[in-house]
């Protein structure tokens, strides 16, 4: 393709997978050298594409300025009319690393006759079936390329875990850049944030605290409630190592323990786990159907009793209304007010409506004398499990079968038909044990705090030592379902604690 005299309007494209300094300078060069192919064959760039920190590789990976460019490709104009007659690229792996996207790209530039395409080492033909036909190929050998390095990449990693060797990455918060040993002021902060958890105070209520006192990442940034979340689970915490959502484990199926410096125990770690798997993440609606999924910064509620108090009035047909009371703070009042919502909003508008710091005192002072009967007591509580027995049964039969087809013994076909099974009942069997070590981590956890310590810290200020308002949601959450309140009748001034039902959990 010779020179041409009159100017070619071109896109230019650069891509790069991985911006480590975050200063776009490796893109910002591949529109350079884009602009110096097109000036040498009187091409002129009229607009500049640029996919930073995008892999071409990954099939989940939406690139949105390649999209973008196949739109505007097929069009033959930009959104402001301008026209677009070709693409100028540095090298061809910059514009796919997919068959896939290769093809889209030559369907979307060969959509309208007379388009220009070239890269750093000259123009290409992709109209003609051979160039075509040598692209495709170049992409389907950079992806056989790619999935190599992906499966040395994930037996490297594999490698490593079983060998107990940290991973790579940023400096993991609570340890020293060594990734061994134990930064001791962040891992103490560690420490109690998940004391604090198993206590029940929020993950919201800790960030806040964390924030007040200047704690920052490991990456020198804020943290919030999903970051604290994470960290929380990850089993680095207690030394161990998790792999595609597995614990990494030994021959003898037990977990491999990761050679570093450990902040919590494994029945600690174990109970924030059960904690967090045991939360649904979702609103309850008042005929106790899950509404919609809490949205990603959900927090703490204001008052003590949102969402457990219900409407007690009964509806013509005879059902009660239960739709959760909602609190109001009219102005220049020194009280708080729980109120059914209008019928417009779900509710049944019938006025039902109590003073608030009465309703918290009295739901508190029934919890609190829960607590003091022993209601979340650990001692009585069986602390062995009982299918320790069992566990080793199983993985003793998937041993020997193992052993037995190994030696040639048993076919391929009754080996892969009974495996699996064995296999399924060995992690449902370990999966049912850490959960049980973890109820007794957390039951540990509760029974731990003296109950006069929590009445009186029940009362006081936060900012006094009291608790947050999570801690004492979690035990009111722990000892009812919900509270149900009754309409007190017209011109009824007295609080009368008999129109407020608890409705207890089962001990």
């Amino acid at each position: 393709m010779n020179p041409s005299d009159s100017p070619v309007p071109v896109v230019s494209y650069a891509r790069i997978s991985a911006d480590l300094r975050r200063d776009e300078h490796g893109v910002q060069d591949q529109h350079k050298v884009n602009r110096q192919t097109a000036a040498r064959y009187g091409w002129t760039v009229v607009h500049e594409f640029t996919d930073n920190d995008r892999s071409a590789a990954k099939a989940d990976v939406v690139r949105d300025e390649f999209e973008a460019m196949l739109r505007v490709l097929r069009a033959g104009k930009l959104s402001n009319g301008t026209s677009v007659q070709g693409v100028v690229i540095l090298a061809a792996d910059r514009l796919a690393r997919r068959p896939g996207d290769y093809e889209r790209f030559v369907e979307a530039i060969t959509f309208q006759d007379g388009r220009v395409f070239a890269d750093a080492r000259g123009a290409q033909d992709l109209y003609s079936e051979d160039v075509e036909s040598m692209g495709l190929f170049g992409a389907v050998i950079s992806k056989m390329e790619v999935r190599k390095m992906q499966r040395r990449m994930r037996r490297s990693h594999r490698s490593r875990a079983e060998q107990g060797v940290p991973s790579g990455g940023p400096r993991p918060f609570g340890w020293n850049p060594d990734r061994r040993t134990l930064d001791k002021r962040e891992a103490d902060f560690v420490r109690q944030a998940a004391k604090d958890f198993l206590g029940g105070r929020s993950l919201h209520s800790i960030v806040r605290e964390w924030q007040e006192a200047g704690v920052k990442t490991s990456l020198g940034n804020e943290w919030i409630t999903l970051s604290l979340k994470v960290m929380l689970r990850n089993p680095r915490m207690c030394g161990l190592r998790e792999l595609n959502g597995e614990l990494v484990r030994d021959a003898d199926g037990n977990p491999v323990q990761g050679q570093w410096a450990t902040i919590l125990t494994v029945e600690e770690w174990s109970a924030i786990r059960a904690v967090f798997d045991s939360r649904k993440g979702y609103f309850i609606g008042r005929d106790m159907k899950i509404i919609k999924p809490h949205q990603s910064d959900y927090r703490d509620h204001t008052y003590l009793l949102s969402g457990i108090l219900r409407c007690g009035r009964t509806r013509p047909d005879g059902t009660l209304c239960n739709t959760p009371l909602r609190a109001n703070r009219k102005k220049g009042a020194g009280h708080h007010t729980y109120t059914c919502l209008s019928k417009s909003e779900g509710g049944c508008g019938g006025g039902v409506s109590r003073r608030g710091d009465m309703v918290d005192e009295y739901v508190s002072e029934a919890v609190l004398a829960k607590l003091e009967e022993a209601a979340f007591t650990a001692s009585a509580k069986q602390s062995r499990w009982g299918k320790e027995e069992e566990l080793e049964e199983v993985k003793s039969r998937l041993d020997e079968l193992t052993r037995q087809w190994n030696a040639g013994n048993i076919s391929n076909d009754l080996f892969f038909k009974l495996a699996p099974g064995l296999e399924q009942e060995t992690a449902r069997l370990r999966a049912e044990a850490a959960g049980f070590a973890a109820s007794v981590e957390l039951r540990q956890s509760r029974a731990s705090t003296d109950v006069a310590e929590i009445r009186r810290r029940w009362y006081l200020a936060e900012a006094e030592g009291g608790f947050p308002i999570s801690t004492k949601r979690t035990y009111i959450r722990e000892a009812l379902h919900a509270v149900i309140m009754y309409p007190a009748g017209q011109g009824q001034k007295i609080f009368n604690p008999d129109l407020l039902q608890p409705v207890w959990r089962e001990e």
